[in-house]
């Protein structure tokens, strides 16, 4: 099993920054993907980003490609999530996956791939 945990969310200006964190624990050798999933009220579940967790590979939602950037520290079994120049769509409760299996990274927006899910962090944008 795989435990995540997600901190860095809060309260942030429209334009402003913010860093994500997913630590994961437990089993964490077994992780082949990372992804980040967000979800605002009344809305669906959103995927966001998502890494190898070799770091090879990486993939971004279209809505925040150019302005995000994900990274992971092995050593500390993190994954990061910058987010820049923040909209106020961007406010949702942030979660945090992991999966083992190994699948195509065209497949990493699917939330039915990944296994593992944190608690969630939110986010929240004021104008």
């Amino acid at each position: 099993q795989v435990q995540l945990v997600e901190s860095g969310g809060g309260l942030v200006q429209a334009g402003g920054s913010l860093r994500l964190s997913c630590e994961a624990s437990g089993r964490t050798f077994t992780i082949y993907t990372m992804g980040w999933f967000r979800q605002a009220p009344g809305k669906e579940r959103e995927f966001v980003a998502a890494i190898r967790w070799s770091g090879i590979s990486t993939y971004f939602a279209d809505s925040v490609k150019g302005r995000s950037t994900i990274s992971r520290d092995n050593a500390k079994n993190t994954v990061y999530l910058q987010m820049n120049s923040l909209k106020a769509e961007d406010a949702a409760v942030y979660y945090c996956a992991a999966d083992s299996r190994i699948w195509g990274m065209a497949s990493a927006a699917s939330a039915n791939k990944y296994n593992y899910w944190g608690q969630g962090t939110q986010v929240t944008v004021s104008s």
